[in-house]
């Protein structure tokens, strides 16, 4: 069945327009003025709300295994969060273990990956470097199609690397032409820090933040834009923080250097000062970087107006903090690390950015769908309202009023780090591939399954 959208008032990166949409076969047929209805065909009235593409959240770890156990949301449960919020299209990683084959652990994560109700791809976790890596490297990008890949300079003793690692890795990447992508903060200094923290019975979440101050998030980004520089390595920040961080991209950007930039709504609308609540309270706010102050934000929102961030997206990880995040209650260094956003990110985007005319709702589609889609090689199949773009579309009502809680959301965490947020503007409708799977807060899943998705150039 053909379906029709109609008096929507159409999104895209660039231009906001009235017009119907005509979806056949899951794809988009057509966009013009007044398409003429059949009696065969689904009619949606987008009458007084917005016609936006489908979500691409470029940051998420769904089903993640820590030694407290998996992060809270699986793909099922994840992807159905996801549709809630109005993303249709997922990037997860697969994290091979030390000593492990990227390709064996790639074969794995995808079936980990079958469960999830909308599409999805990969980034290819970096978390050891052997005789075999760079030949992986190649296959993963010249077979699998996976383009990017992730490394941590993070978390040393699990999934960080060292800087000759590192090195090896950008030579690889570049080589191959891939795009690297990196979780930069000083790994050493963090476990010396928390060590020391420790030592002292400086125990409590508080401490979290000041073990991980903004100058080694600064310091690992100039490193990173250093190397990738001398190398000729494409590079995406992940979750940027801070302000200092930005002034060194920007400055690296002027200078003519190709780094893309992401952040993430906490990093915009949260700060440390969440850290000095009472622990069990303060457990869940627990992820890195860790949040900054409040001057950080304000420089953040400044940025994503002035179009020098290319990408919203969540890092999206929440964990239980019953039986998760409380393990480390008297040991900040074994909480395990991460927050919820993908429920979240687009009404917070829309709240705190559109309605506050910081943003406008052109700047919220391509910081939240289209720039993600063309960074990692899925674009116009997803991103975009155009002919022959996978019908994966959002009916947004931008009147809609709620309030963010754990007691309705649609994720598996039995916390949210966003509780008790305000927040206006949701999504009505969301189709993934012309098929309503969610409509006025009902799902529509039976039978739905993602799929993984190849890289593309063009649609022809």
């Amino acid at each position: 069945m053909n379906t029709l959208i109609t008096n929507g008032t159409i999104v895209t990166e660039s231009k906001s327009f009235l017009s119907d949409i005509l979806i056949c076969k899951g794809k988009i047929e057509a966009i013009r003025k007044k398409i003429k209805a059949t009696t065969d065909m689904q009619i949606i009235d987008a009458s007084s709300c917005f016609v936006l593409p489908g979500g691409v959240d470029a940051h998420v770890h769904f089903d993640l295994p820590t030694p407290a156990g998996n992060s809270a949301d699986d793909f099922e449960s994840g992807s159905k969060a996801a549709i809630a919020g109005g993303t249709t299209t997922i990037i997860d990683f697969v994290t091979p273990g030390k000593g492990e084959s990227f390709i064996t652990a790639l074969q794995k994560r995808k079936k980990v990956a079958a469960k999830s109700h909308i599409d999805y791809s990969f980034h290819m976790g970096v978390t050891w470097w052997g005789t075999q890596s760079e030949q992986e490297i190649e296959q993963c990008i010249k077979k699998e199609e996976i383009t990017s890949f992730k490394v941590y300079l993070a978390y040393k003793g699990a999934v960080g690397i060292d800087d000759a690692e590192l090195i090896e890795t950008m030579y690889a990447v570049k080589k191959y032409n891939g795009l690297l992508t990196v979780h930069c903060e000083h790994g050493d200094m963090i476990k010396k820090l928390q060590k020391e923290f420790i030592a002292a019975g400086k125990t409590s979440p508080r401490f979290h933040p000041l073990s991980r101050p903004s100058a080694l998030e600064a310091e690992a980004v100039y490193k990173v834009l250093c190397f990738a520089k001398i190398i000729g390595c494409r590079i995406y920040i992940v979750h940027v923080s801070s302000a200092k961080s930005m002034e060194l991209i920007k400055a690296a950007r002027m200078a003519g250097q190709e780094v893309f930039v992401e952040t993430c709504p906490h990093y915009l609308l949260l700060n440390e000062n969440v850290y000095k609540k009472p622990a069990k309270q303060a457990l869940k706010y627990v992820l890195s970087p860790p949040l900054r102050t409040k001057f950080d934000n304000e420089q953040l929102w400044d940025e994503l107006k002035n179009g020098n961030i290319d990408v919203l997206a969540t890092d999206h990880c929440p964990f239980h903090t019953v039986a998760q995040k409380d393990i480390g209650i008297n040991d900040f260094s074994k909480i395990p690390n991460g927050g919820n956003g993908v429920e979240e990110r687009l009404r917070l985007l829309f709240t705190y950015g559109v309605k506050k005319n910081i943003i406008s709702m052109n700047q919220m589609v391509k910081l939240t769908s289209t720039m993600p889609a063309k960074i990692f090689g899925i674009y116009p199949q997803k991103g975009s309202l155009s002919i022959g773009s996978d019908a994966d579309i959002i009916i947004w009502n931008p009147e809609s009023k709620s309030t963010i809680s754990a007691k309705t959301h649609h994720q598996n965490g039995d916390s949210n780090i966003y509780e008790g947020f305000r927040v206006q503007g949701s999504p009505e409708v969301v189709l993934a591939k012309g098929k309503i799977i969610f409509d006025k807060g009902e799902f529509f899943l039976k039978g739905v399954k993602g799929e993984l998705l190849k890289k593309i150039e063009d649609l022809k």
